[in-house]
């Protein structure tokens, strides 16, 4: 099979449907272990999984707690994780992913409903406090980078991210100077931070993502296209 990429997941609509979030971080990445041949493969795996972590490094452990219909996705992905990991094969390693942005976002992201909401009335109200934050990680340094850990990388697991996080307050005042839009604020709501993504190991061996999130929200808005690597086709060498 050459290089194999797995990318299979399920996001928005995992909680609904937690057999077949099962089947696609495990059941599905079990049999392609079991019965492919390939010269690596990168299990997309997601920056999610530290949730309840203290550390984001990638030798962090890690906390979860299965009563929680939020953690099921966590834990099917570190399931998926483990048996990459168990598997000796050099060339199997796994990838934790940070929120991935392309133009235009998909629907049933945060960003996704942002945009469509400012495109269709030039007014966005966040349910989510203005200090809540998030790592965006934009699909051109994805696309960049997936191809480089899978054919040049030495460990088993890297964050791929962005290293920082952006405020919702932020991407309001953007939004509000760069377009035009009115930003609102739902009194009272909740504050969601995630812990900054260590991406040291990833930027010791490789160019990190250097895409500016705020920079391109408005091309992000309005769907035009962002610029990929010039091939993904993984060629060894």
């Amino acid at each position: 099979m050459g290089h194999v990429i797995s990318c299979i997941g399920l996001t928005g609509d995992f909680r609904a449907r937690p057999l077949d979030t099962a089947e696609a971080h495990v059941g599905i990445t079990a049999r392609c272990l079991a019965s492919l041949r390939c010269a690596s493969f990168l299990y997309l795996s997601s920056t999610r999984v530290y949730a309840r972590a203290a550390t984001t490094h990638e030798d962090a452990p890690l906390a979860c707690a299965p009563a929680d219909p939020s953690d099921l996705y966590n834990l099917t992905k570190l399931a998926g994780e483990a048996l990459c990991l168990a598997d000796r094969r050099a060339g199997i390693r796994v990838v934790r992913l940070s929120n991935a942005y392309g133009s235009p976002p998909g629907g049933g992201t945060f960003l996704g409903q942002v945009m469509a909401a400012g495109r269709d009335s030039g007014q966005v109200v966040f349910r989510q406090a203005p200090e809540s934050e998030k790592d965006y990680i934009s699909a051109a340094d994805v696309v960049r980078l997936l191809p480089a850990i899978a054919l040049r990388g030495k460990h088993r697991i890297y964050n791929l991210a962005a290293g920082c996080n952006v405020s919702h307050r932020d991407i309001a005042a953007t939004l509000s100077t760069t377009l035009g839009w009115r930003a609102e604020f739902l009194p009272n709501a909740p504050a969601v931070r995630f812990v900054p993504i260590d991406i040291a190991r990833l930027a010791e061996a490789f160019d990190p993502p250097s895409t500016d999130f705020l920079s391109e929200l408005a091309k992000v808005a309005f769907g035009q296209e962002v610029p990929c690597w010039s091939s993904t086709k993984l060629k060894d060498g």
